[in-house]
């Protein structure tokens, strides 16, 4: 009787494991294949995701609610997308009020002319263009800029997600809603102070604090981050001459 009853509980368990593979799959996390591993260059943050991997076929959402944080994540978005568009593939953004300037991706690797860009008027165009874009499976990945994304809008990106394999990045301005997306995993880009080497002149790498607020079936955590020009790295060890607090929390910042 007790082998019968463990015969039972045995293939309940390979059944929920099945299935929870199949929903990660679905969501966007591919599993690891034995002795490769799909990594975009995030180190230890990668770990926080389920498998150690980067979740290529999902929505990722930022938010960006001061322009410099938006600052931030254009550029941590952009050394993402050398790693994404590393196979001759362009990627898509759109905006209503873009501030980006195409010529400083080049600090990131990134060649602007394989870059879409779309200018429009209003949000729901972002939305139409967004969505459409997602669907082509011949993109590397689309950045859309948006003040607000309700549940369903999300929910429809998501489809378009898993379906091409497309890499979405979302720029949400308001952060009043931001419980109300399935983005699969949700950031917070800030800027820190940079560090120059010793003797050098002129500014260090770009670097941020990045905290992953949520991750779907994974670790949220914070870390912190810099572009060493060719790749990410992260910074085990701030200086005292930056505490780790981002530059919009420092009493001494200054502009010009």
């Amino acid at each position: 009787m007790l082998s019968f009853i463990e015969q039972i509980m045995d293939t309940k368990k390979e059944i929920f494991l099945k299935l929870q593979q199949d929903i990660l799959l679905w969501q966007g996390f591919k599993p690891q294949a034995t002795g490769k591993a799909e990594r975009v260059g995030l180190g230890e943050i990668e770990q926080a995701f389920p498998g150690g991997v980067f979740p290529k076929r999902a929505i990722h959402e930022f938010i960006t609610v001061l322009p410099e944080d938006a600052a931030a994540s254009d550029g941590f978005i952009a050394g993402l997308l050398a790693i994404l568009m590393q196979d001759g593939a362009a990627c898509v953004w759109v905006s209503t009020s873009r501030r980006l300037f195409p010529a400083s991706l080049s600090t990131f690797n990134v060649e602007a002319e394989r870059i879409i860009f779309m200018d429009v008027k209003t949000e729901k165009d972002v939305l139409w263009i967004t969505e459409e874009a997602l669907k082509c499976e011949g993109l590397a990945a689309v950045v859309a800029e948006l003040n607000n994304l309700s549940l369903i809008e999300s929910r429809r990106l998501q489809l378009a997600v898993e379906e091409s394999g497309v890499t979405g990045f979302i720029l949400r301005k308001d952060a009043s809603k931001a419980a109300t997306t399935v983005a699969t995993a949700r950031w917070k880009i800030s800027p820190m102070l940079t560090e120059n080497e010793e003797g050098m002149p002129g500014l260090g790498f770009p670097r941020w604090r990045v905290d992953l607020l949520k991750v779907r079936n994974g670790n949220p955590g914070s870390w912190v981050m810099e572009w060493a020009g060719e790749c990410f790295e992260e910074v085990k060890n701030v200086s005292k001459a930056d505490d780790g607090s981002v530059w919009s929390e420092r009493e001494d910042r200054q502009i010009g």
